[in-house]
């Protein structure tokens, strides 16, 4: 039987039929999970050879008590690059040529001193309530970030957790790790509500924007002595909750926000309070908003009603996709004109068109192994699925094509094998 490819929120499942995860569309594919949900996460370091990769991570535990923050180091992170037209087997040898296949991976790994398994090691910090976001400073990303349901946010400096976890080798047992009792740099009480929106500005060191649940959003200044200068004057505009916050890759003092409310604004720092630019973005609520940090005048949004949308600040003129449920996070790629999305995770590329010559020239190369729907989005790269309502998704900074997403079950880190990707190889 011909390969079908499923399109989630168009197909259907029959009563015996299930869903069943093809290792081969994936470079690497790796899951672990830690006991507790965590609503956030964020990649911090990056080593190689096998990629070695840090990331924190905010629990959603079921008491205030038992939250803490996560600092990860999840190191051996390896696969195999595939091929995008894979050579073709018999039905008799599927089973044999992938067993001998395993067999050869796990060998070359344990020839070069790996193990095909990653390395999880993990040191906690201790929280009082549940993490609703954590992002880490781009120029210092030991220095992190951390939006509590309690109505406070916080910065942290974790370098004495991620020193310490670049010197150790060992494993530990998720259960037996220490939960570590660690006073923050800097606590600001000063919203009138728990929120989610929260982001380091990429250009200035330190300057960082928080939004909450009662529409106001607040301006942090770094002062010497690792402290903060906290405006008590907040940005208003919205009307209502702050979802997301993005600063500007190229203007010091310029942000994006968008809002329950359907509107996205575009605030300058310099002018006052009110935002610069407001409009309406979607018919529902605006969760997520991600600035292209290559293409500045682009700006990505997802909704509540299952729509993203592109758009050209210059000309506030959307460029808009559907999906069949809410979206909950958007990214740029970092380095590329990709970007994801979720509830299941999608990679798009809206510079794509559709070629009829180059999907004439697949099919004659595969032999019809594969038969994609007529009516499936050219720009539509890549849809992982798997997790349990998924929450956030990340791009790797240095490491093209690694995602790392967080869900209710726990993480995946993931490599899809037709985004560009690179694999630690030998000698590398």
């Amino acid at each position: 039987m011909p390969t079908k490819v499923w399109q989630p929120g168009v197909d259907k499942l029959g009563e015996e039929e299930e869903l069943e995860c093809d290792p081969t569309a994936y470079n690497s594919l790796h899951a672990f999970h830690i006991g507790w949900p965590c609503l956030s996460a964020r990649f911090t370091w990056f080593a190689s050879n096998p990629h070695t990769v840090y990331f924190v991570a905010g629990t959603q535990a079921e008491k205030p008590d038992w939250n803490s923050i996560g600092i990860f180091k999840v190191s051996n992170v390896s696969g195999k690059k595939r091929e995008l037209v894979p050579s073709k087997t018999t039905a008799g040898d599927s089973d044999m040529d992938t067993d001998n296949n395993d067999s050869d991976e796990d060998s070359e790994d344990e020839e070069e001193g790996g193990s095909a398994t990653p390395v999880l090691q993990l040191r906690k910090v201790a929280h009082r309530g549940c993490i609703n976001r954590i992002r880490a400073m781009t120029q210092n990303p030991h220095i992190c970030a951390s939006w509590s349901d309690a109505g406070y946010v916080q910065i942290w400096d974790f370098s004495t957790h991620l020193n310490a976890l670049a010197e150790s080798e060992t494993e530990v047992p998720r259960g037996a790790s220490s939960v570590f009792n660690q006073a923050p740099l800097f606590n600001f009480k000063g919203h009138k509500d728990e929120g989610y929106a929260i982001d380091w500005s990429p250009r200035v060191a330190g300057r960082l924007v928080t939004g909450d649940c009662k529409n106001c959003i607040h301006l942090w200044e770094p002062t010497s002595g690792a402290t903060w200068n906290v405006d008590a004057t907040p940005f208003t505009g919205h009307t209502a909750s702050v979802e997301d916050l993005q600063w500007s890759s190229t203007e010091d003092h310029v942000f994006a926000s968008c809002s329950v409310d359907g509107h996205i604004a575009i605030w300058d720092a310099r002018l006052g309070k009110s935002p610069a630019i407001y409009f309406k973005a979607h018919n529902a609520d605006v969760n997520v908003i991600s600035w292209n940090r290559l293409a500045s005048v682009m700006l990505a949004s997802g909704s509540d009603d299952g729509t993203f949308s592109i758009r050209d600040l210059r000309l506030l003129s959307p460029k808009s996709k559907s999906c069949s449920t809410m979206v909950l996070s958007i990214s740029h790629a970092p380095d590329l004109n990709i970007f994801g999305l979720i509830l299941s995770i999608q990679i798009w590329d809206l510079s794509l068109e559709k070629d009829e010559e180059e999907e004439a020239e697949f099919k004659a190369k595969t032999k019809e192994q594969v038969n994609a729907p007529a009516d499936l989005p050219p720009q539509l790269l890549f849809v992982h699925q798997g997790q349990k309502d998924l929450k956030e998704l990340h791009w790797h900074a240095q490491i093209p094509g690694m995602i790392v997403s967080t869900a209710s079950d726990g993480f995946n880190i993931l490599m899809p094998s037709n985004i560009q990707s690179t694999l630690p190889s030998e000698g590398v």
